[in-house]
């Protein structure tokens, strides 16, 4: 049987004229509507909103964590594969003879931007802090709470969380990107990576339905790490003294950022945003992403030279070690509510957390993954693959064992008596530093995370505004219509405010999980859909027939 050449063009249709010049009107128009309803539902409905948002998210939790579980080590299962296997490992993201576009050390630096941001500042030290106090080891009666012997488990569930697998997840999505737009010349859209199973049926609506699931993917992942930022940013606004006016007090003790806050830190971050996107990739992005590196490495060693440098050295070394020894065990565990105590509470933990972040990272995934085709041309698979996902993983490790570590050891010596444990998520890095730090120290260090934090805001924002369009104009790279990139920069904003005022980060978090569920699907057939191209394109070079755009052209 006579293989067919692979699918070198796919039509997408984009308007010639008009508002939506350059865009395709059903996938914009439609993400536009969905997104609109959302903000309007919100703050028209909001006791409804909240109610029938956590339905859904009850629902899901209970009925797809197998589904979450599994699909998330499929994706880490098959970039691994895809790279071990010397056939595929060997192929390159291009033509065969094409160089990588950026240098090694560009490259890495961009990886180490890519893994670093908003959620690894806020979870850097509250996630080992509350591994500290309860993870399923504690849950099964193995170790003690809140104690030394607590600590390996806090960072093997921590490192579970922040390590191969949500990179996996990225590193497919790009992967997926990068091979069908440098390799068979297609649009860099996601509908793209899906080729292999749906032909040429991907330019009318099934392709419209692909891209518009993507989009709000990308708005609700993007909303959710905005909102833990925004609660951050009012933290450490308090922090540094600027009112009382900035926090109230929740129903359940606990202290979140008021409505003003928030109102003020959204108009701030996404008018910042706003008029970067505005200024392209080449400026403001470039800029902002150059002043958090270096505030990024200077926060890094400050923890580094004067934290708990060798508890938390000792956590880096024996929690890289405990994580990969029960990786295949973490990765494939469902716990379920078997009708004891110890079940419920299991279960609860992984909806909690595991489940909940690989919602996250899912969602998040449209936007990583294109830019992390977008930086990866030219590279082998291998290479593409082992960068994408052991460079990040290790930089939030050193980050949570340096970071974190000193945090629990504050906690651990009785230095801190309570004041890192007993503060909120938002909080404890702030905590961290207040007890590490005479007081006018702490102010400053407090500023500096505060200012760190606003860039990786805008930067995310204003990166997820300009990702946005580029799905929307069919995989254009180029200049964006200015109300357009005006209108998604509102509307982030809109859905954090609208989500964080009916229902503080709860709602960010159920609008996510619900958003994510469609695109794991598109997710799971992209993998089988590169699993399936790589395959034929094997058969084809041994037959002698070409694989690549540029050849399939130049015959």
């Amino acid at each position: 049987m006579s293989l067919k050449p692979p699918l070198t063009e796919l039509e997408i249709k984009t308007a010639q004229s008009g508002f939506y010049k350059g865009f395709t009107k059903d996938v914009t128009i439609t993400a536009k509507i969905l997104v609109a309803a959302l903000i309007l539902w919100a703050v028209a409905f909001p006791t409804q909103a909240a109610d029938v948002l956590s339905r859904f998210n009850t629902l899901i939790l209970a009925s797809f964590n197998y589904w979450y579980i599994y699909v998330v080590a499929f994706f880490v299962i098959v970039c691994l594969g895809l790279a071990i296997w010397p056939s595929s490992g060997n192929l390159r993201l291009g033509n065969e003879d094409e160089k990588p576009e950026f240098s090694a050390f560009s490259w890495f630096s961009m990886m180490f931007g890519a893994g670093m941001g908003i959620g690894v500042l806020t979870y850097a030290t509250g996630e080992p802090i509350y591994h500290f106090q309860n993870n399923p080891d504690v849950i099964q009666g193995l170790v003690e709470g809140a104690s030394a012997e607590t600590v390996r488990s806090a960072y093997k569930w921590s490192f579970l969380h922040w390590g191969l697998s949500p990179w996996g997840a990225y590193a497919l999505t790009g992967l997926a990107l990068a091979f069908f737009a440098y390799r068979r010349g297609l649009p860099l859209t996601i509908r793209s990576a899906l080729t292999p199973l749906f032909g040429g049926r991907l330019s009318g609506y099934v392709g419209h339905t692909v891209d518009v699931v993507a989009v709000i993917a990308t708005v609700l992942g993007v909303s959710q790490t905005l909102g833990y930022g925004v609660e951050q940013f009012v933290a450490g606004l308090n922090r540094i003294g600027l009112g009382d006016w900035l926090l109230v007090t929740a129903a359940d003790g606990s202290q979140k950022a008021s409505v003003a806050a928030v109102i003020l830190s959204l108009v701030v971050i996404m008018g910042a945003s706003t008029l970067s996107a505005l200024s392209g990739v080449g400026k403001g992005i470039k800029w902002l992403s150059n002043i958090n590196m270096a505030l990024s490495f200077f926060l890094l060693f400050f923890f580094l030279l004067f934290g708990s440098t060798f508890f938390g050295l000792n956590a880096l070394a024996t929690g890289i070690y405990d994580y990969v020894v029960a990786l295949p065990s973490m990765m494939f565990t469902v716990w379920s509510d078997n009708g004891t105590e110890v079940g419920a509470a299991l279960e609860g933990w992984q909806g909690g957390w595991t489940v909940f972040y690989w919602a996250w990272w899912i969602a998040f995934a449209p936007f990583v993954g294109l830019f992390l085709a977008r930086i990866s041309r030219g590279r082998t698979i291998r290479e593409y693959v082992f960068g994408a996902m052991l460079v990040p993983s290790v930089m939030c490790f050193v980050w949570f064992a340096l970071v974190g570590g000193t945090a629990i050891d504050l906690e651990l010596s009785g230095v801190a008596q309570n004041a890192i444990l007993g503060t909120g998520l938002s909080d404890q890095l702030y905590a961290t530093l207040a007890v590490l730090l005479s007081d006018g120290l702490a102010w400053v260090f407090s500023v500096v995370v505060a200012v760190l934090l606003l860039t990786y805001l805008v930067t995310s924002a204003d990166s997820a505004v300009l990702i946005i369009n580029t799905i929307n104009a069919a995989g254009d790279e180029g200049p964006k219509a200015r109300p357009h990139i005006i209108f998604w920069g509102a509307a982030l904003a809109l859905v954090v405010g609208a989500l964080l005022i009916v229902g503080g980060l709860g709602a960010i978090q159920t609008a996510m999980v619900i958003g994510a569920l469609p695109f794991s699907v598109v997710m799971a057939l992209m993998g089988v859909a590169l699993i399936k191209a790589i395959i034929n394109d094997s058969i084809r070079g041994r037959a002698g027939l070409p694989v690549t755009a540029d050849e399939i052209a130049g015959e």
